[in-house]
């Protein structure tokens, strides 16, 4: 329980005032006993008789109507120029005749104030996938990276070398997992994206959550092909996950993993010259311990994810 930072009486003190008041005590005597007026000692006790022990919890501040307030069709013509023309206060400002900063604060109410958070096409709110345990939804997507050519690649060598250097040859993947409550993740690098792959995958991924205490209930993929396989489902149903898929075309519902992945992208796979694909391999293990145990997770409240695991030691929440 929260209190307002000018509470003289917490919630177990204003029980107190009451069973004194019951016990026959004059509000003198209690008011200079808590060292409070007589008028709050006669607030809390009506409160009380009224509404039992409900009435002792503190109330919002916030005014029962505003009068002042925007009226209800002008707010809807904001929020159709921002879906349709996707303007900004200014503009809209200009259209309604109003100042800014109250389209502003029409568009905070209406959670329409960041653009990043409206579809483009469709001008809709883009919903966030909320988890409230470890486990309860995981991502899983792979990331194709060209492999390196012996001695490094046209990074090493510079731009004008690509065509040169690459020489055909092919590309891994990385798959990851990630958990959607704590941001916790595990990636692996593998040669292909095929039914064979994608399943073994999963069975190390979930045996490596597991060992964190992490039971995996619900995973979701896109549309690739060692997801839509027999072989997934059937091992989806063997270690009791449901498997859920993401609509055709439509990245940003796997977004978690969409911005992992892009994490993953500026730093590890990137951020250095790496001179084989070994080198790079090493370094992924190294880079993952960093970002579970120690990297500030902007979603997180600049925790690291590992702190979301109730069993790690040193993160119990």
């Amino acid at each position: 329980m929260e209190y307002h930072a000018n509470a003289k009486l917490t919630l177990r003190a204003r029980r107190d005032l009451v069973e004194r008041m019951l016990a026959g005590w004059s509000v003198s005597e209690i008011s200079e006993m808590m060292n409070v007026s007589r008028s709050t000692v006669y607030k809390w006790w009506a409160r009380w008789r009224v509404e039992g022990d409900a009435g002792l919890v503190d109330r919002s501040s916030r005014p029962h109507r505003c009068p002042h307030q925007t009226p209800v069709v002008l707010e809807r013509r904001i929020e159709r120029l921002r879906r349709s023309r996707k303007l900004g206060p200014a503009r809209i400002a200009g259209i309604v005749e109003m100042h800014a900063s109250t389209v502003h604060r029409v568009l905070v109410r209406q959670q329409l104030n960041r653009l990043r958070w409206i579809d483009r096409p469709t001008g809709r709110v883009i919903r966030r996938i909320e988890t409230s345990r470890p486990g309860e939804l995981v991502h899983v997507d792979t990331k194709k990276l060209s492999r390196i050519p012996r001695g490094g690649g046209w990074r090493a060598y510079g731009f004008e070398t690509r065509n040169r250097k690459r020489q055909g040859v092919g590309y891994d993947n990385v798959h990851s997992m990630i958990d959607a409550y704590s941001r916790v993740a595990y990636s692996e690098i593998l040669p292909v994206e095929d039914a064979e792959h994608c399943t073994g995958f999963l069975e190390r991924a979930v045996g490596w959550f597991a060992a964190h205490g992490v039971t995996i209930e619900r995973v979701l993929t896109d549309n690739g092909g060692g997801y839509i396989s027999r072989a997934w489902r059937e091992r989806c149903d063997e270690l009791g996950i449901t498997h859920t898929r993401t609509r055709p075309y439509t990245p940003r519902t796997n977004g978690k993993a969409e911005r992992f992945n892009r994490t993953l992208l500026d730093e590890w796979a990137y951020v250095r010259t790496y001179r084989s694909d070994l080198q790079r391999a090493d370094a992924l293990d190294r880079w993952l311990h960093t970002y579970n145990h120690h990297r500030c997770h902007t979603a997180l409240d600049g925790e690291p994810p590992m702190s979301r695991l109730n069993n790690e030691p040193g993160h119990n929440t």
